[in-house]
């Protein structure tokens, strides 16, 4: 589930409650490994006025009291917003289900909106445009507050900071992306008496195509960027484009190059583009839909490995095409040219996907409800967008064994060692589940200057301080996975990839 990132925790502190006191905590439910039945609950029409347009992107709100909420953008410049928990039926028509979902609809651009984006705690909406123009919109009133103009091309990409409201990253067709502070100084006024707002940073040529023509001064042609992210340490944007399979990583304190990038090891797909990147909650995986027809799999702290898995079977043969990795990192959603809409399993790609079949399209964007764990929406060329769910007896309470791993692995090498025996004892051995693994008094969390004095005393050996993780030392990122710890006093986040193991 993804939480709001003023109420997080760090991940060291997680694992010591989990793990090392056995404090309780709430069971995260997760879909079942042997399920295969996703149901759709209904689709809705994507028209205006009787004029059937096809969906561009959809999103939902990020807050878990809002999630629920979704927003959809399409090929005409209008964005709606649906309540995906009204009940509707798949025996209705699309726009019976239309009239019961919808909460509001506005003509936000005379142009296609390629991507929308929530902010602000869902109380605003970003629309990147055709027109070369990102809005800022008061979802509630629907009205302009702002336009981001500097982009020479379409808009076609945007992605919020995790824990900063008022910045935001966009790409574009012209080969550029932009970094934008929406507290910026007003620069002018639209015809429309919009406030205007420059970017901070523009970076230009970000993929330049070595496959393409030159210009008449001999300079590569720059490709499209297709797709940005703003990672989760809070300093980092990856971005993708349409001239080849390469993810480049930046560094915001310094952008005079990329710091590092990845890209798939066979040659023939490094040569096709990506149609979009998306990350897991926590920041640590990420996926990049390639037009090879393959979705690649990445760990942000091992890049130099390349992909980590890659799955297969669906059709990417527009940029349209778009895949999402769910919240908790177990599952791949993915759109199709074929009609269909692809679910891989992260741990099992070798195993065939869920197939879901009823639309008679394309399936192009696809999201992930962060709260409502199964509940998915995915948009195409059909006109509609169909809302599915896993069926009850498919969903657990108790944690996914996938993510039992890697929990375990976070941990020190003895306690993951006692914490596996423990687990593997029967119900009536002396090894009771309800006592602790160790008498361990552990300081509630205050500071971060209280919480570097904190020691935890084992009573079983002698005593041993543990060595802080990079997320325990940040302080407004507690799920930091790029960000250097501060002891090892880099600069640039260069240092972290170049530095040895």
């Amino acid at each position: 589930m993804q939480m709001d990132s003023s109420k997080s925790k760090s991940c060291f502190h997680g694992i010591c409650s989990r793990e090392l006191t056995r404090f309780r905590v709430r069971k995260r439910p997760f879909i079942d490994e042997l399920a295969s039945d996703f149901t759709e609950i209904g689709a809705v029409a994507i028209e205006h006025d009787a004029e059937p347009s096809p969906p561009l992107a959809i999103s939902f709100c990020k807050a878990n009291k809002n999630s629920h909420v979704f927003a959809v953008s399409d090929e005409i410049g209008y964005v709606s917003l649906f309540d995906s928990r009204r009940k509707i039926s798949s025996a209705a028509s699309h726009q019976e289900n239309t009239e019961k979902t919808r909460i509001s609809e506005w003509v936000a651009h005379e142009n296609a909106i390629f991507d929308v984006c929530w902010m602000k705690d869902d109380s605003h909406i970003l629309t990147a445009s055709g027109d070369q123009t990102i809005k800022v919109w008061d979802a509630r009133e629907k009205k302009c507050i702002g336009v981001l103009m500097l982009h020479t091309g379409s808009v076609k990409c945007l992605s919020s900071h995790p824990t900063n409201s008022d910045l935001v990253v966009s790409g574009s067709r012209d080969g550029s992306f932009a970094i934008w502070d929406l507290r910026c100084n007003i620069n002018s006024q639209s015809r429309c008496d919009e406030v205007c707002l420059p970017p901070t940073t523009l970076v230009k040529g970000a993929h330049p195509s070595s496959q393409a023509r030159r210009g008449r001064r001999g300079k590569a042609t720059v490709a499209s960027i297709t797709s940005v992210l703003y990672l989760k340490d809070d300093i980092s944007i990856a971005t993708a484009g349409a001239a080849d399979s390469i993810v480049k990583f930046w560094d915001t304190r310094n952008l005079k190059s990329h710091v590092t990038q990845a890209c798939p090891q066979l040659e023939a797909a490094s040569k096709k583009g990506i149609s979009s990147l998306s990350q897991d909650s926590k920041g640590v995986f990420l996926t990049a839909s390639c037009m090879d027809n393959r979705i690649y799999l990445y760990n942000i702290l091992q890049l130099d490995k390349g992909p980590l898995q890659t799955f297969s079977g669906c059709q990417i043969e527009s940029f349209y095409v778009k895949s999402a990795i769910s919240p908790d990192a177990d599952y791949v959603l993915s759109g199709s040219s074929n009609g269909k809409a692809h679910i891989w399993k992260v741990n099992k790609p070798q195993v065939e996907p869920i197939i879901l079949k009823n639309h008679h399209g394309e399936v192009t964007a696809v999201d992930w409800c962060p709260s409502e764990i199964g509940k998915i929406a995915t948009t195409a060329d059909d006109f509609t967008v169909r809302i599915w769910n896993i069926q009850a007896n498919h969903c657990s309470s108790s944690r996914s064994p996938f993510s039992i791993r890697r929990r375990v692995q976070a941990i020190p090498s003895t306690e993951s060692r006692k914490s596996l025996m423990n687990d593997k004892e029967e119900p009536g051995s002396s090894n009771s589940s309800k006592e602790p693994l160790h008498n361990i008094q552990i300081n509630s969390p205050s500071t971060p200057e209280t919480h570097k004095k904190k020691v935890f005393s084992i009573s079983d050996s002698n005593e041993t301080t543990f060595e802080k993780t990079p997320e325990a030392s940040m302080k407004n990122s507690p799920y930091s996975v790029l960000s250097p710890p501060s002891s090892l006093k880099r600069k640039t986040i260069k240092d972290y990839f170049l530095a040895a193991p």
